[in-house]
């Protein structure tokens, strides 16, 4: 049996859909990312409509969909871009988004990498090379993992700021 595309884990979700971010940079190789740095204004509804697609289509069955980025500051510069393309790439797809520095998640037991939760039982983890670069996912419905993603999802949401609210340093 093949594993689920991201898609279809995202088009099964019945209730919720959260993501936690921990890295400062990702992808600096990623178009958008360069195009932005030189200037290029950037139509997130054009440039990623399949995401908006597929999160407007869960938000619209009831789905639930967060994001919450631990970031250092002063925050990088891949930090600024993701900033700036949140209002109209995530918040307009119907996500809401929280931020948090680093500095206030030194008690909170952190998983080792990022991840999505899809209905507090299906975790599915990115793994990043040293650079930010994408290397694989892994899927596991173990039960210890998936209490700990959520947990730490929770925490670090309570504590987050949402997004209009955050200020970059």
């Amino acid at each position: 049996m093949t594993a689920p595309t991201f898609e279809e884990l995202f088009r099964n979700c019945q209730r919720t859909a959260v993501h936690l971010e921990m890295r400062d940079a990702y992808m600096k190789s990623d178009k958008a990312f360069i195009d932005w740095k030189a200037g290029k204004t950037l139509d997130p509804a054009e440039r990623w409509a399949d995401w908006h697609s597929l999160v407007m289509e869960a938000t619209s069955r009831g789905v639930e969909v967060r994001r919450a980025r631990v970031v250092s500051a002063p925050v990088s510069e891949y930090i600024r871009f993701e900033h700036a393309v949140t209002d109209g790439l995530n918040i307009a797809a119907g996500e809401a988004v929280r931020w948090l520095l680093r500095r206030q998640a030194t008690d909170i037991a952190l998983p080792g990498n990022d991840f999505w939760l899809f209905d507090s039982s299906l975790v599915l983890l990115n793994y990043f090379d040293g650079e930010g670069e994408n290397m694989e996912v892994e899927l596991t419905e173990a039960p210890e993992v998936a209490k700990l993603c959520e947990s730490a999802f929770e925490t670090v949401w309570k504590r987050a700021t949402p997004h209009a609210e955050f200020e970059l340093s």
